[in-house]
């Protein structure tokens, strides 16, 4: 059950923006409790592929949605949230690209939208909720007292995407990353669905050329509000 009186601070934006990390160092600072919503929509796809389920199946996926068996275990410094499928660990299994793909998909799907509306905002407790997704200020908690917007340019995103691909030892294609950025870009901008695009009371921040910390100092700044 949500605690409709606990602050919440809303942090939107594309992929590849950095709000992972940051609403994870936000989380931390804060002593609140954190909701990725993407990987909701990333287990919702993988939830189905397992169970040989079409990503074009809507009625289908909206009984994945309203069955996941979801739990988040923060991380240690420096470490993404653990994320949990039917208690197994799935954390790197959700990051993929193609995952991220199959995500998106199902995510311009209003009836899988609705299926897990009420799962993100029951994450709402004392003393806070750090909300990371694309559509956590305008839909999800639009009465949110704090809400960000982070952005970064697609180039930007697509390098640190490059960057974190090639550390991890696997062979990427720059100019492809790019692509599948700009692809996914335009389905969130367009779908139906809860477009993504700043709340109207949303501080925008753009990452290009910031380091993690002057970005986390910024979103500090913002959440001084909450």
């Amino acid at each position: 059950m949500s605690d409709s009186k606990a602050p919440v601070i809303a942090v939107d934006g594309p992929g590849g923006a950095g709000k992972g990390t940051i609403t994870q160092m936000l989380a931390r600072e804060l002593g609140w409790h954190l909701l990725d919503s993407g990987a909701l929509y990333r287990l919702t796809a993988l939830a189905a592929t397992r169970q040989g389920v079409a990503l074009d199946d809507e009625p289908a996926l909206v009984r994945v949605a309203a069955g996941l068996d979801v739990a988040f275990e923060p991380g240690e410094a420096g470490e993404p949230v653990r994320v949990l499928l039917d208690g197994i660990d799935v954390t790197t299994e959700i990051r993929t690209e193609s995952c991220g793909n199959n995500a998106s998909r199902v995510a311009v799907m209003q009836p899988v939208r609705d299926a897990l509306l009420q799962r993100q905002r029951d994450f709402r407790q004392a003393p806070g909720l750090v909300a990371d997704g694309r559509d956590m200020g305008t839909v999800v908690f639009p009465e949110a007292p704090v809400k960000i917007f982070l952005t970064a340019s697609a180039e930007e995103r697509a390098r640190r995407r490059f960057n974190q691909l090639k550390d991890a030892g696997a062979d990427v294609s720059m100019q492809d990353l790019l692509d599948e950025i700009r692809a996914r870009d335009e389905r969130d901008m367009n779908r139906a669905a809860a477009p993504l695009k700043p709340a109207d009371d949303a501080q925008v921040i753009d990452s290009t050329g910031l380091s993690i910390k002057e970005v986390f100092d910024r979103c500090m700044a913002a959440a001084g509000q909450a």
